[in-house]
């Protein structure tokens, strides 16, 4: 075991619409048994969910199942939010001292969990792409709910982290036309990065076998029903928050029989849930970003102590950024 520990840590918290602010953490004393402190080294903050935070838009119904592991605080503020960190273990069972990994904490230097909440990262993932695990764990989810095959033509309406991550996981079963569709022609570049096709919404082809939407908006679930073959299936892979999306099935909807299911990394799919646990899933999450041309998807790192600052830009502004990388300050 390390040795007693009772350093001072510092957090991000929301603590009013577009408002955040860094607030010192008084750690516990000595790790107890079966927990481990991390150094936080970098964290990624997920831009759909984290803007919904930041401006007050989780709606009161969904409070309870918004909570992140480890949050602390209730909605809409002051709370701390986030869930994707990944640091150095400084203390807890000698096996795993100086181990990096992966846990679904808010945004904090340093901080101690059960060991069992944190999944180590293999040695070919960077703990700097570490920081994609939580959105490398919903797009398998998702591709799991969706069930494509060899060879289907498949469409990913929104090149988020989370949409380009589903069309990488697609673009890998043998003979699959994988296309992600997008309004900004930016991200063509990201779809080649990722070795699938690019379109903007007017110039996708249609009749695909499947589609998965992610854009979070409602003219891309419209694209997406558009781009639908007969019977074929659109995953709903898009959290709305508080506002009320109107679904166009009226026109050829049903005349097509088509098959709209919603998918959300909460439970494991139903298709593995029998033998997979929530662990075994982030495992094989982690394995997954061994692919050095996932680092297309994450932005220059931000100094955690400029986030507040930074957060506006980062969460509301005109940006091309994807995962915005933070960089945590070395130990003292």
């Amino acid at each position: 075991m390390g040795e007693e520990v009772n350093e001072r840590a510092h957090a991000l918290w929301y603590v009013g619409p577009h408002c955040a602010e860094i607030r010192a953490e008084i750690l516990a004393g000595e790790v107890g048994p079966g927990e481990i402190q991390i150094q936080a080294l970098y964290g990624g903050i997920s831009r759909g969910t984290e803007r919904l935070v930041f401006t007050g838009r989780v709606p009161t119904s969904e409070y309870a199942r918004m909570r992140a592991p480890f949050m602390v605080g209730d909605f809409p503020f002051p709370v701390k939010y986030g869930y994707a960190t990944v640091g150095r273990v400084v203390a807890g069972p000698d096996p795993l001292l100086g181990r990096t990994a992966f846990a679904l904490y808010p945004h904090q230097t340093m901080f101690t969990l059960p060991a069992g909440r944190a999944a180590l990262l293999p040695a070919d993932v960077p703990a700097s792409r570490g920081v994609l695990a939580a959105n490398m764990e919903t797009a398998l989810n998702a591709v799991w709910d969706a069930a494509p095959g060899p060879a289907d033509r498949i469409a990913v309406v929104g090149a988020g982290v989370v949409g380009s991550l589903c069309a990488w996981l697609a673009g890998k079963l043998p003979g699959a036309e994988v296309t992600l569709v997008d309004i900004d022609k930016s991200r063509a570049a990201v779809a080649d990065a990722l070795g699938v096709r690019f379109a903007l919404p007017d110039a996708a082809a249609d009749e695909c076998d499947l589609v998965i939407h992610a854009s979070a908006s409602q003219a891309g679930l419209a694209t997406a029903l558009q781009l639908a073959g007969n019977e074929a299936t659109v995953v709903e892979l898009s959290w709305y928050g508080v506002d009320e999306v109107a679904i166009p099935l009226g026109a050829a909807f049903h005349s097509r029989r088509l098959r709209l299911i919603s998918s959300q990394v909460g439970q494991v799919s139903p298709s593995h849930r029998p033998r997979w646990s929530h662990m075994r899933r982030m495992e094989a999450a982690l394995a997954l970003l061994a692919d050095p041309a996932l680092d297309t998807l994450i932005a220059p790192a931000v100094d955690f102590h400029d986030l507040p600052a930074q957060l506006p830009r980062i969460l509301m502004g005109p940006s091309n950024v994807l995962c915005q990388l933070i960089r945590y300050p070395p130990p003292a």
